[in-house]
């Protein structure tokens, strides 16, 4: 049951993608830095909208202030249907606007100086995509609790933000702070991202809550959450000082989320411990309950986990030790470091999210439960690989790669952690990373060329097996007496990285090439097993 539950979570969770696709213009206009893209620079929105959940409904305004990096006079904004624009104003002038699929493309009448700071306000409104399998196929959930209240939340990674506001729907830019003002019935509450600034009361018995988000974040990273939620909530003694971690949960879960969500402050002790500051103080830290599994909503973690350990109850990694967490208070928490800290430019390179989150899980259980611990779950995670296709997707018209992104991705982690042998020297790698790029957007050969910078090695060959290539290099030996021979198969030119192998039981180093090799031994090898925590096969040739 185990291994089906973890088949089913790769399937559902990572799609079966089609080996060879087609793209459309609308895949390269929503993928792509298009030179309506790349003349401006966003600033900051102001995200102003209500929601009707009766009518699974809304509509308002998103205010959108860019700098002008080079003159240009027309403008990209994104946004799905069914949902419409009513209008595009700059200065209070009515833009022309011609639409071609989901972009949508605005004339603008002043002319744009470089250097210059403008804005445009898009109205829009509508019956945006419902969520069919929230978070992986994404929109709007309108949902019902369990006492028949609205339940309604957004999750659009992959689908693009636009499936429900208006914006400049690529990764590459990330807006630097955000107002987001929500208009429900006043006997709901939205929960976004940052800081909630005010409730504004209405006549008509409904309320805008209005949050603030103070660092820049990406684009999916923007939610609304909309329920009869309760509010508690703790301040943690972190790296950076006092971390305000705030809960809203459904009322009947309220007891159950006081005792379960201490997940969450020993998340971030382990996690600040590995990957340096959590990166958003300012904002805060928040767990939202949702009607969907769970998402890394910067400053805004959902949570439907059910008050589980495990995933759903169910250790991915086959070990036990994934039953000593809440896989999604821990990983969804682990992408406010890769995901919302480091943000991929491309979703072509999600296994910069991925890998290093499903790999934080691991890192998680070593700081707890100790460094055997930590390997035997990362280890056990391998199982679920599937070595489909190449990790990386293809680039410039919004396709990530295999879903071995996840595990595989940690795997090759681990891998590299033995390669360095030197713990302290890994673990900071990992904060550098976190600190050298800091709220930025980064590409796949950004993070390669800082991990062989700072290990001194040169991992070309290395990357470029795992994460462009499907197959796992295999050790094929021949043992005759006291005589070993090995090689590669299943590798690319070039690959030929060490690997430790027990011998005779004794721990060892060997360097496998594509050619064979042979080492003599002064006793007869009687056993040969490959040290488990490297990323290869072996192969005993009769």
């Amino acid at each position: 049951m185990h291994k089906l539950l973890s088949l089913l979570f790769f399937l559902v969770c990572c799609g079966t993608m089609v080996f060879s696709q087609a793209f459309t213009k609308q895949d390269t206009l929503r993928g792509s830095i298009t030179p309506e893209r790349a003349w401006w620079d966003l600033t900051f929105y102001h995200l102003n909208i209500e929601v009707k959940p009766d009518e699974k409904w809304l509509g308002g305004s998103n205010t959108i202030r860019y700098t002008v990096l080079e003159p240009h006079q027309v403008l990209q904004v994104d946004l799905q249907t069914p949902l419409s624009i009513e209008k595009i104003t700059q200065d209070g002038k009515e833009l022309n606007v011609t639409t071609e699929g989901n972009a949508h493309f605005v004339t603008l009448q002043k002319n744009q100086k470089k250097g210059a700071t403008e804005e445009v306000v898009v109205h829009y409104s509508g019956h945006p995509v419902e969520a069919k399998n929230a978070p992986w196929d994404g929109g709007i959930s309108w949902k019902k609790d369990e006492q028949g209240n609205h339940f309604v939340a957004s999750s659009n990674q992959g689908i693009g933000a636009s499936v429900w506001w208006p914006n400049k729907d690529h990764m590459y830019d990330e807006v630097d702070s955000m107002a987001i003002s929500v208009r429900v019935p006043e006997s709901l509450i939205n929960v976004s991202n940052g800081r909630l600034k005010n409730v504004e009361e209405h006549k008509d018995n409904t309320k805008t809550w209005h949050w603030y988000v103070t660092n820049p974040i990406n684009n999916y990273g923007v939610n609304i959450n909309i329920a009869g939620y309760v509010h508690f909530g703790e301040t943690y003694d972190g790296e950076a000082g006092a971390l305000d971690m705030d809960y809203w949960v459904l009322s009947y879960n309220l007891d159950k989320a006081k005792e379960h969500f201490k997940d969450a402050p020993r998340t971030i002790e382990a996690l600040e411990h590995w990957f340096g500051p959590y990166p958003f103080y300012e904002d805060s830290f928040k767990l939202v309950e949702v009607p969907y599994l769970g998402m890394e909503h910067q400053s805004s973690v959902t949570y439907g986990n059910n008050y589980f350990k495990g995933y759903l109850g169910n250790d991915l990694s086959g070990t036990g030790w994934g039953m000593k967490f809440d896989f999604i208070i821990v990983h969804e928490t682990g992408h406010e470091w890769f995901a919302n800290n480091i943000t991929y430019k491309d979703i072509a390179d999600m296994w910069i999210h991925e890998g290093f989150t499903a790999y934080s899980e691991s890192l998680f259980v070593e700081y707890f439960y100790g460094k055997e611990a930590g390997a035997e779950y990362v280890v056990g995670t391998s199982n679920l690989i599937q070595n489909d296709r190449p990790i990386i997707g293809v680039y410039d018209v919004n396709k990530r790669g295999s879903g071995d992104m996840y595990y595989k991705g940690a795997n090759i982690l681990h891998t590299l952690r033995q390669l360095i042998e030197d713990d302290e020297k890994w673990r900071g790698i990992l904060r550098g990373l976190n600190r050298d790029f800091r709220h930025q957007t980064v590409t796949t050969s950004q993070i390669e060329n800082y991990i062989s910078e700072k290990t001194g090695y040169d991992l070309t060959e290395f990357f470029n097996q795992y994460l462009r290539d499907d197959r796992i290099p295999v050790v094929e030996f021949k043992i005759n007496e006291n005589e070993l021979s090995f090689r590669y198969s299943e590798i690319i030119d070039g690959f030929d990285m060490p690997v430790r192998v027990y011998i005779n039981d004794e721990l060892q180093w060997i360097y496998p090439k594509a050619e064979w090799t042979v080492k003599t031994f002064e006793n007869p090898v009687n056993s040969l097993v490959l040290d488990p925590n490297f990323l290869v096969d072996g192969l005993l040739v009769k």
